[in-house]
């Protein structure tokens, strides 16, 4: 059974993209992560018409058992949490007070966060391994295709940084700091207070802040 992509379906990379990328992870030796029946969770999850907000990953983690198919989110028993997202949490605690209990972020998802990395898939035990299989187009998609209605964007770091130029000028949030990774989250990341802003931008144009704790 495929992915349930829903209303993401009408992008084109799943037609003229995808097909060559799933035939080359079948041809590959090596075990991908996530596991397949999560590669689209974040389409899955975060429908086009209730996206709201948008934050970018850079690719899925690759120790086995970790990730989940949302940028940044760990299955919920993984304990200690990847040192990025315990990073998120402490910029959580000190701008909204609270983060989630575990490093899930499905209830995030399902508030209309697309937590969408760069690249869907990862060899086991190789980062950025599969950063040039062809996933560029998706995301390029995804922004374009996002930014025709107003919607608050969250590049952290300069890899996502560089794909603002596919945003369709609009009336949105956007929110560029360095990445939590413990390499650079000094340098702009924590006080950063990316997630109370999203929410008073979202509470000014009447739409219904996100829970960010759970």
């Amino acid at each position: 059974m495929g992915p349930q992509l829903g209303d993401w379906g009408d992008l084109s990379f799943f037609s003229e993209d995808w097909p060559a990328i799933n035939a080359r992870l079948a041809e590959d030796p090596r075990a991908t992560l996530p596991p397949n029946p999560l590669r689209f969770a974040a389409f899955e999850l975060t429908p086009l018409d209730k996206t709201r907000v948008v934050i970018l990953g850079q690719d899925p983690y690759p120790t086995p058992g970790h990730a989940n198919g949302l940028a940044f989110s760990v299955a919920p028993d993984v304990r200690p949490l990847p040192r990025s997202l315990s990073n998120i949490y402490k910029e959580l605690q000190t701008d909204i007070g609270g983060h989630p209990a575990t490093g899930d972020l499905q209830n995030w998802a399902r508030q209309g966060v697309l937590l969408l990395n760069t690249a869907l898939s990862v060899p086991s035990g190789e980062a950025n391994g599969h950063k040039d299989l062809g996933w560029t187009p998706l995301v390029q998609q995804v922004l374009a295709k996002t930014s025709q209605t107003p919607t608050a964007y969250v590049f952290w770091g300069k890899q996502a940084q560089r794909l603002e130029k596919y945003l369709h000028s609009g009336d949105h949030l956007i929110l560029k700091t360095a990445h939590p990774s413990p390499l650079s989250a000094h340098r702009g990341f924590f006080g950063s207070g990316v997630f109370s802003q999203i929410n008073s931008w979202l509470a000014a144009r009447g739409s219904t802040p996100i829970d960010w704790t759970i």
